[in-house]
């Protein structure tokens, strides 16, 4: 018998001896004054069976079949390997037509044994910070290496462009490394798509900011440089926590984005770069977020486009010799000039690395003419992350391997005494 009936048949009994009142009686069993009078009358009509529920040993009219729960466990198993319950849920709605809430499914899958619950860490206390009031006014940016394709293709990272006041995704794009180039690109296309923001998040990377305080003024770093050039503020968080939203955003993505991938077969960064086109709206139409003022505080970018790839480029100063000519990686440049030229010797050139790779020489905001030398190669220098990358792909270790029978070596032993003894 339930312990739930037997505290009501003790109650009720007393109840029915009128050695207790009906009201003092509702307020210990926790039911209205009406639903005793209930159990009064089933008390004398058939006793103590009388308080036992009717729904006992009953299934649930709501309870979910037996082949769906199998069918669940079979898709985890074979199609959803290791998706979570709350994105499994989506995609049996969206691909098998399968209408489940997430918790169901989290139910089914560990009573199958499929999933295992995770124990929430202890983390340090990190106050939210309140959210930015209109869209534009602080873009969060970061760069998230991963094994995207999950074997199915090389490492590459991708690069994260947030808005702190709508949670909303600007700019998707994968590279094979990190660096200030890809970067660049994502301003590019934020510039020209959506204007110029107010500011910048990023972290401390070298990429952002000078590492020496007291050159940092002197010696800006490219990314510095390009900021300043459009009056957009550059903010390095102090931590990862600081610039939540876009860590936050790397999470999901890594945990969606690469299954979704997955399902569609996509293999290469090329495929990727255009799955992610649509797959930013998707992303924004669930996770994006009202911001608390309507007004876009972007303002729109006037320039000329040729203006805003040379400000988008790695630029270097360097010097005109009386030939006219400067040295750039290991190249000769020679300007083509017309006249004497004498006007041009010792003049300071910026050099520009464009984004697609060409070199431009601008002096004074022109372009000059010139022909190149290419001299010995040398060395390429690396920064941090992609030296890791260089190193991931071209200095792999061979393994180990053992010797030949026939080596030489094993017809040879050597006693403790260190004298050679041939094997006969």
């Amino acid at each position: 018998m339930e312990r739930e009936a037997l505290k009501q048949e003790t109650i009720i009994r007393l109840v029915h001896s009128k050695t207790m009142k009906q009201k003092e009686a509702s307020r210990i069993l926790g039911v209205t004054v009406r639903q005793v009078k209930r159990l009064c009358r089933l008390y004398r009509e058939s006793g103590i069976a009388g308080l036992v529920s009717k729904r006992r040993g009953v299934q649930s009219p709501s309870r979910i079949p037996e082949a769906m729960r199998e069918k669940v466990i079979e898709c985890a198993q074979t199609k959803y390997v290791d998706f979570g319950p709350t994105f499994m849920s989506e995609k049996l709605l969206e691909l098998d037509h399968i209408k489940l809430s997430k918790e169901s499914v989290r139910k089914i899958l560990v009573k199958g044994n499929v999933w295992k619950s995770k124990k929430e860490k202890k983390r340090s206390i990190h106050q939210r910070r309140e959210r930015r009031a209109c869209l534009g006014e602080l873009v969060q940016i970061d760069g998230s290496p991963h094994a995207w394709f999950e074997g199915r293709g090389d490492k590459c990272c991708l690069i994260v462009f947030v808005d702190d006041a709508t949670n909303k995704l600007l700019y998707l794009q994968f590279e094979a490394v990190e660096c200030t180039a890809a970067y660049f690109r994502g301003m590019a296309f934020h510039l020209t798509t959506y204007g110029v923001p107010c500011a910048y998040y990023s972290d401390k990377h070298m990429i952002f900011r000078v590492s020496n305080a007291k050159t940092e003024d002197i010696n800006p770093t490219q990314f510095e440089r390009a900021c300043a050039s459009f009056s957009i503020e550059g903010i390095c968080a102090h931590s990862p926590q600081a610039k939540g939203r876009v860590e936050r955003a790397n999470r999901t993505l890594q945990d969606r984005l690469v299954k979704e991938m997955r399902l569609q077969g996509i293999c290469n960064m090329e495929q990727g770069n255009a799955f992610l086109k649509q797959y930013m709206s998707l992303y924004n139409k669930k996770f994006a977020v009202v911001p608390r003022k309507p007004e876009d505080v972007h303002q729109s970018y006037t320039g000329e486009l040729e203006t805003l790839q040379h400000i988008l480029s790695i630029q270097s100063t360097r010097k005109l010799s009386k030939n006219l000519e400067l040295s750039f990686n290991n190249v000769i440049y020679q300007v083509i000039y017309e006249g004497k030229g004498r006007r041009l010797q010792q003049s300071l050139v910026t050099v520009c690395e464009m984004l697609n790779g060409d070199i431009h020489l601008l002096l004074r905001g022109k372009l000059l003419a010139y022909k190149t030398i290419q001299l010995r190669t040398k060395a390429a220098t690396l920064d941090e992350k992609s030296l890791n990358a260089y190193l991931d792909k071209n200095m792999r270790l061979k393994p180990r391997t053992k010797p030949a029978l026939d080596n030489p070596y094993r017809r040879f032993s050597y006693s403790k005494k260190h004298t050679k003894i041939l094997l006969v």
